[in-house]
């Protein structure tokens, strides 16, 4: 092996795959010390080292040091293999480097193909995909158009680096702020929540550190131009801009705009809040197949009801008569009870020992008795309760998607079901044969939130 021509290739891939000449030249050592092992015995001690100056090859076999024909002859064409397979990893490695810290980060590609529902992106001079279960729903993607997506996810796969891109994370509307809002790039405007059902409707909340600035203002431009441009990304995904406050009870009226709550009920022991709302706001409120509601409750981060006063009444009057019959309750401490929020056998059971001692003055044991009594009434009614709940809800959401539709003159199909994102690509996904679902944008993109 001629230590010129060694170098020069060594120089060679350093250029074109940019990978480090260290790195393969430790390589190359590795794959001779294994092509004399299989040549002299496994069992050989054998020494391996070139010259990184001169690209000279010093080789030992068990202290005697071999000629230069001893080394040409040394298993050519296996170490040629291994020479190639240790390039490949290197080259895969170094992939692996460069992608791995730009997860999170935006990236423009162009459309290659699309096969079984995967999409095909060329990232430079390398290609990422974007899964079906990443795309939003009802976009489609043509060969040779511009794409923009977030990295999610960067893994090996075997001697390739597998790149997936997303556009349904919420970090893509991060990002699109970022680009679009220059206060948000500077550090004044910060986005403190995003909760999003991708391809219908996001909430993003913001505060700003300079009062000066009107940060909902800010977020939505001149006109809604700013706005425009990140709804226009994301196929006309309406998104509501929030005021964010660290008070619950100003943040969660702030996150069901434009439903206008009347108040506010925080049970902090079980993460409720109930929001009254009058009958005219109630649909409002609700939004859509409970799509409205259902983002303030991430946006917040609290378990969000909608009630009428007339609802919450009757609430609490089956509240009331539940707890009225465990055996050791009194009525000061139910009452005590629902207006906390409070409202089901259920919600005892976490409630903390110690703050139910002090409210009716009763022993431990005392209390690990009303418990006891809360869990089994609440095993006995759980299926009968859920299922009524749950047609309880299902009604509110047609209706106020009726009385929605009714006001606007649309109507609009149901979404498809939202679930929790799946935090990795499998490659079943990618495997998906199913063509994707052209569904309707609720909206027409114009922004709300806060006092815009």
């Amino acid at each position: 092996m001629n230590p010129q021509e060694l170098l020069r290739i060594v120089d060679s891939l350093h250029r074109e795959k940019q990978i480090d000449p260290e790195l393969v030249i430790l390589a190359i050592e590795s794959a001779l010390v294994t092509a004399a092992k299989r040549q002299f015995g496994e069992e050989s001690d054998v020494m391996v080292k070139i010259a990184r100056d001169g690209g000279a090859i010093l080789a030992t076999v068990n202290g005697r040091n071999l000629s230069e024909d001893e080394i040409g002859r040394i298993g050519a064409q296996t170490a040629k293999q291994v020479i190639i397979q240790k390039l490949k990893e290197a080259e895969r490695d170094a992939r692996m480097d460069e992608f791995y810290t730009q997860i999170g980060q935006l990236v423009t590609g162009i459309v290659q193909r699309t096969e079984r529902g995967v999409t095909i992106v060329q990232l430079g001079n390398v290609e990422a995909i974007l899964p079906r279960s990443e795309q939003i729903p009802g976009e489609s993607y043509h060969n040779g158009s511009r794409v923009r997506a977030v990295i999610y996810e960067v893994k090996a796969a075997g001697n390739r680096v597998k790149i997936i891109l997303s556009r349904t994370k919420t970090t893509l509307i991060q990002r699109l702020f970022e680009q679009e809002i220059p206060e948000i790039a500077e550090g004044v405007i910060r986005i403190n929540a995003i909760s999003r059902e991708p391809g219908y409707r996001s909430k993003v909340a913001v505060s700003s550190s300079d009062q000066r600035i009107d940060c909902v203002g800010a977020c939505v431009g001149m006109r809604g131009n700013r706005i425009k441009n990140v709804t226009g990304e994301l196929a006309g995904e309406r998104i509501d801009i929030v005021r964010w406050s660290d008070d619950p009870m100003v943040l969660i009226p702030n996150a069901l705009q434009p439903a206008e709550v009347e108040q506010v009920l925080l049970c902090d022991m079980i993460g409720r809040a109930i929001a009254l709302v009058s009958d005219e706001h109630l649909s409002q409120a609700i939004g859509r197949y409970g799509q409205n509601v259902r983002l303030a409750s991430k946006l917040c981060s609290w378990d969000i009801e909608i009630m009428t006063a007339p609802e919450l009444e009757r609430q609490i009057e089956r509240a009331m008569e539940g707890f009225m019959e465990i055996e050791g309750m009194n009525e000061s401490v139910a009452q005590q009870l629902v207006e906390q929020g409070y409202l089901s056998y259920d919600d005892l059971s976490v409630i903390e020992p110690d703050a139910l001692m002090e409210m009716g003055g009763w022993t431990e044991d005392e209390v690990d008795a009303i418990v006891s009594q809360a869990d089994t009434k609440a095993m006995e009614q759980e299926t009968a309760e859920e299922d009524r709940k749950h047609q309880e809800k299902l009604d509110r959401e047609r209706k106020a998607t009726e009385e929605l539709d009714r006001k606007e003159g649309v109507v609009t199909p149901p979404p498809p079901t939202v679930q929790a994102a799946d935090e990795s690509a499998s490659d079943e996904s990618l495997g998906d044969s199913t063509p994707p679902v052209e569904s309707p944008k609720e909206g027409t993109g114009e922004q709300t939130g806060g006092n815009a």
